[in-house]
């Protein structure tokens, strides 16, 4: 019996080339999986969103300015006005269209109480719209 060589000279049929078939055997199983689990992921929410117009509005809502003194004086444009004037004067200020600006400014030493009673008086009367006016250090 003779012992043959670990050496051979033949190649015993090695190839150079890559297998190609178990790379496009994955990756038709993924193209399978992306395929039936995208229409799942797939969750549509629908939203109404706002309908915006070219045209410039024309109409600007007024500004009422109301100032409260540090005594707990209420000014109307300026002029001071009492409890009972005040209600009227919101009540009349928001019959008008479109609804007015209610910019309402305190002095830094006023009550709050008597902040916010004019701001429950101006929401009762139907002025929704108040914006705080506050002016800026020196």
């Amino acid at each position: 019996m003779a012992l043959a060589a670990f050496t051979d000279d033949e190649d015993d049929g090695l190839m150079a080339d890559i297998n190609m078939t178990p790379l496009v055997d994955v990756m038709l199983v993924l193209l399978i999986v992306f395929m039936v689990t995208i229409p799942a992921l797939r969750h549509a929410v629908n939203i109404e969103l706002p309908h915006a117009s070219s045209r410039q509005e024309d109409t600007k809502a007024a500004q009422i300015e109301v100032s409260i003194e540090a005594d707990g004086t209420v000014l109307w444009n300026g002029q001071p006005v009492g409890p009972a004037a005040l209600r009227e004067k919101i009540a009349a200020a928001a019959r008008g269209n479109p609804l007015p600006e209610l910019h309402l400014g305190a002095d830094r030493k006023a009550a709050y109480e008597s902040v916010a009673q004019v701001m429950s008086a101006a929401y009762a009367g139907g002025l929704t719209r108040i914006g705080f006016v506050t002016e800026p250090k020196r």
